[in-house]
């Protein structure tokens, strides 16, 4: 025995103290990291205006996103890591002489009603065309196409562009940047080694790293939600040699000042140029050693061992679920310079170490509750993730690198959606210009749906909560454009959608997009799943019913009640594609869904009898699904679909997916109509469409080709920081890869819980633990050889629960808080408990 002596002791400390700060280094490109070996360069700091500044400045030279399909900062879209808290985003581009971060509050938007014009001005944004629909629709029965086309055409357009040049004031809007941060290292960046830069998706972490003169450099970044904070610390393992110079970079479009704010802070107070809506951002450092300086609007810190900076932000902006039309300031309430200050005051009291704490605590709560493992006996490859896609698009497996990109889906939905906001818009939250693609906006035709399709199934309900606030924005104003163009009860909302209530549609005449009057009843479809997957009736009765509701009762309206007693949609599209119809399947589709919801959601209730008997009425006399002369599902109501048709939407799919009105098990006939349909859209499109696919051909009970949607996404709609491109960045395709792997592992959408629906052979072994499926149970399941090993259920609402697996049904009854497991013994599923 080795006797160890107090000198012994010392000298082991000793070394220690010299050595730890090397030796205890976290390894964080293991495990859920995403990462990369070499330092983005600084050349262009902030780029903005599209990269041409000449062309634009204020309301004289509007604003316009520029070429849509590339950012002219391809760093940052593609090599900058991501940071949110659903309200504060920020990316890291870890350069090393001066670290830039973009910043983001996601309610800082230009437009509004607080524009130049006013209040009325802004909400002028319906035409009066009600009475037309029934010229409409006898240019159908007289079979003039051409005419009910051009009256739909010249009449059901909107007042309001979009297009931020087509009009002074703008007052759609945009989500426009917070600015951007630069820090100033003074470190060599041509005599550095060992960069990483790496974002640990289970910590919600931003870690930039290197080697220089011998000296381990670390930061370390994050956004707290409880604290409602970013964090950034800069520390090294020698003391003294932290020389920053931090400085801020304003929005452009915007005005403000800079002011110290204490001897280690500052504050910026500024407002956007078209609509004076007020941001503030506060920052303040504090260093172990070292000197501090606060001039010219600049903090200084010279020969410190440790700095961490502090930056809380926020806007004037308030939701408002009832809005004034004539209050130019009926979405102005809030005191920023406030709520930073009081945000400031608590997060400076706390510490790093207690703010790091307080936010992992937070997040790993939510991220923790879904565990992935696939192929678990196979290796990962240690390289950069940038790499790994290389070599993924080359044909090389890497199970591993499937697993990140799901969970980092689901990193982005915490990160850009959490209660007491706005949902995550078509970036989430991250935005790094003045303008972008598509305003940056609420895409209400698939777009905003999709980032939310991920939400309950893997036990995010809160993640959700957001959404729900936003559709109840749009309920007074919808039940304008519902009035004015359709004569109906209720609400609903077209296309594109900002943070001040707008549900109009565009200017645009091309109605084969601006013509989406079942955007709507598609969102209200998501407070009903809420409910489906939570059961919470509370929440149904006082929030959620009357949402469902008034869009069953728009959807019963805006049909055409023909003499013949049947119902079809006329005028409607199918977004983004075709003619005007009179009569689309995805219209019927959201029809159908809506009607099922608002008919199941006021039976729980007890209320509403006569409407739900009217609701089925109505769903029994609607335009059933056809099959076309190819075995296609029909997306018209005349056979004119073309084979060769590879366009990126597959609207005419809705009730295969995300609704539940088509299925292999109840509707084997439908279902192999859309499977032909996939079969001609094709396997290769836009990183979204690559997602809604997938989605679909789990829905099929597909696997194999469901798997096959997952590789192409990655290889194809994957940028190197794994952010989904449409092209630019969009992130609804890394929400629907998400949902597309889950409906592959589990399924619960036709009444009862689908064990391995549509497990792919590539994935032979693994399991997957706290999935949510609807009627509120948790599921975790384990499979071997590419059969299910077991599956345990926890029952959160005391349920009766039906358990499919294959062509095996097992039903039973369950107690609220149990837990049940269920294997496959003699070709049989059998419960355990």
């Amino acid at each position: 025995m080795i006797k160890i002596t107090m000198k012994h002791l010392m000298l082991i400390t000793c070394l220690l103290a010299l050595l730890g700060p090397v030796q205890a280094q976290t390894t964080y490109t293991k495990g859920l990291s995403v990462w990369f070996d070499e330092p983005n360069d600084l050349s262009g700091k902030a780029i903005w205006y599209s990269g041409d500044e000449s062309r634009y400045k204020g309301e004289d030279k509007p604003i316009s996103a520029g070429n849509s399909a590339r950012n002219a900062d391809q760093d940052w879209e593609s090599k900058s890591l991501p940071l949110g808290n659903g309200s504060l985003g920020a990316n890291v581009m870890g350069s090393v002489a001066t670290e830039r971060i973009t910043l983001n509050e996601k309610t800082l938007w230009r437009g509004g009603p607080n524009t130049a014009k006013g209040a009325a001005y802004y909400w002028n944004a319906n035409k009066q065309s009600a009475h037309l629909l029934d010229d409409i629709r006898q240019a159908f029965v007289d079979g003039d196409q051409a005419k009910a086309a051009r009256l739909t055409r010249e009449n059901f357009n909107g007042l309001v562009p979009y297009a931020s040049d087509a009009e002074k004031p703008f007052r759609f809007g945009n989500f426009t940047t917070m600015g951007e941060l630069y820090i100033e290292t003074g470190i060599d960046e041509t005599a550095i080694s060992d960069y990483q830069r790496i974002l640990s998706v289970d910590s919600a972490l931003a870690v930039v790293q290197f080697q220089a003169d011998q000296i381990h450099y670390q930061r370390r970044t994050f956004i707290s939600y409880p604290d409602q904070a970013m964090v950034i610390r800069f520390s090294a393992t020698e003391k003294g040699k932290q020389n920053l110079n931090l400085s801020y970079a304003p929005n452009p479009v915007s005005e403000g000042t800079m002011q110290a704010d204490g001897q280690n802070g500052l504050v910026y107070t500024g407002r956007l140029d078209n609509n004076n809506m007020q941001f503030v951002i506060r920052i303040q450092a504090t260093a172990k050693g070292g000197t501090f300086s606060n001039a010219d609007g600049k903090l200084k810190v010279t020969g410190a061992d440790e700095v961490v900076f502090l930056l809380t932000a926020d806007t004037d902006y308030q939701m408002n679920f009832d809005p004034d039309f004539s209050d130019p300031k009926t979405y102005v309430g809030v005191d920023p310079l406030a709520t930073t200050q009081n945000r400031m005051k608590q997060a400076m009291s706390k510490g790093y170490d207690q703010l790091f704490s307080n936010h992992y605590q937070d997040y790993s709560t939510l991220f923790n509750r879904v565990r992935l493992n696939l192929n678990p006996t196979t290796e990962s490859p240690m390289l950069p993730t940038n790499k790994r896609l290389e070599r993924y698009r080359a044909g090389e497996k890497d199970f591993h690198l499937e697993e990140l990109y799901y969970q980092f889906g689901r990193y982005l939905l915490i990160s850009s959606s959490r209660p007491g906001n706005l949902p995550a818009n078509l970036q989430g939250l991250w935005h790094n210009n003045v303008d972008g693609p598509w305003r940056v906006d609420y895409h209400n035709n698939i777009n905003v749906q999709m980032n939310y399709w991920p939400a309950c199934a893997t036990s995010l309900d809160e993640c959700m909560l957001p959404m729900i606030d936003f559709i109840r924005t749009l309920t007074k104003p919808g039940a304008e454009t519902a009035r004015s163009y359709f004569g109906a009860r209720g609400w609903t909302a077209s296309i594109s959608g900002n943070i001040f209530g707008f549900t109009a549609p565009l200017t645009s005449q091309d109605m084969s997009w601006n013509f989406n009057p079942m955007a709507g009843p598609w969102l209200a479809t998501h407070v009903w799943e809420y409910y489906d997957y939570t059961r919470d009736k509370q929440f149904l009765k006082e929030t959620g019913y009357e949402l469902i509701k008034s869009s069953a009762q728009f959807a019963v309206d805006y049909l055409w009640h023909k003499p013949d007693g049947s119902y079809t949609a006329a005028p409607s599209t199918s977004p983004e594609h075709g003619p005007v119809d009179q009569g689309t399947t995805f219209v019927h589709a959201v029809v159908r869904e809506i009607l099922l919801n608002a008919m199941e959601a006021s039976e729980i209730l007890g209320v509403d009898k006569q409407e739900r008997k009217q609701w089925a009425e109505v769903l029994e006399k609607l335009a059933p699904y056809q099959i076309g002369r190819y075995g296609q599902l029909m997306e018209w109501s005349e056979d004119i679909d073309d084979p060769k048709d590879k366009h990126r939407h597959v609207n005419h799919l809705f009730g295969l997916h995300p609704g539940h009105t088509i299925s292999p098990i109840a509707t084997p006939e439908l279902a192999e109509a859309s499977r032909v349909v996939l079969e001609h859209r094709g396997d290769f499109a836009t990183g979204w469409s690559m997602g809604w696919k997938l989605n679909q051909w789990a829905r099929l009970h597909d696997g194999d080709h469901a798997y096959k949607l997952y590789g192409n996404l990655l290889k194809n709609g994957t940028l190197d920081n794994l952010w989904d491109t449409h092209p630019p960045f969009q992130i609804d395709g890394n929400f629907g890869g998400v949902a597309g792997v889950t409906e592959m592992l589990l399924q619960s959408h036709m009444g009862f819980i689908h064990l391995l629906p549509a497990l792919p052979a590539a994935w032979g072994s693994g399991s997957i633990s706290g999935l949510s499926a609807r009627g509120n149970f948790q599921v975790s399941l384990e499979w071997k050889d590419n059969q299910l090993l077991q599956a345990t259920i926890i029952s959160n609402a005391g349920e009766t629960c039906t358990v499919r697996y294959l062509d095996q049904e097992l039903t039973f009854k369950t107690k609220k808080g149990k837990s049940y497991s269920i294997r496959q013994r003699d070709g049989a599923l059998k419960l355990e408990n």
